[in-house]
């Protein structure tokens, strides 16, 4: 696969997970946990992005 496929792929990944954080840190504000396991979450894809940005070049 193409790695700008695959970036971009991860790219609307990191969008749609950083839009997940900030409703659950709205929505669910006693339990704090489930917005920093999403916010990680979005910020490990957007690493892998980065990588891939730079090793292909």
């Amino acid at each position: 696969m193409n790695p700008d496929k695959i970036r971009n792929v991860l790219n609307l990944l990191f969008m749609v997970l950083a839009l997940a954080s900030i409703i659950v840190y709205f929505v669910a504000k006693d339990d704090f946990k489930l917005f920093i396991y999403v916010c990680g979450a979005a910020i490990f894809v957007k690493l892998m992005e980065f990588f891939i940005r730079f090793t292909n070049r």
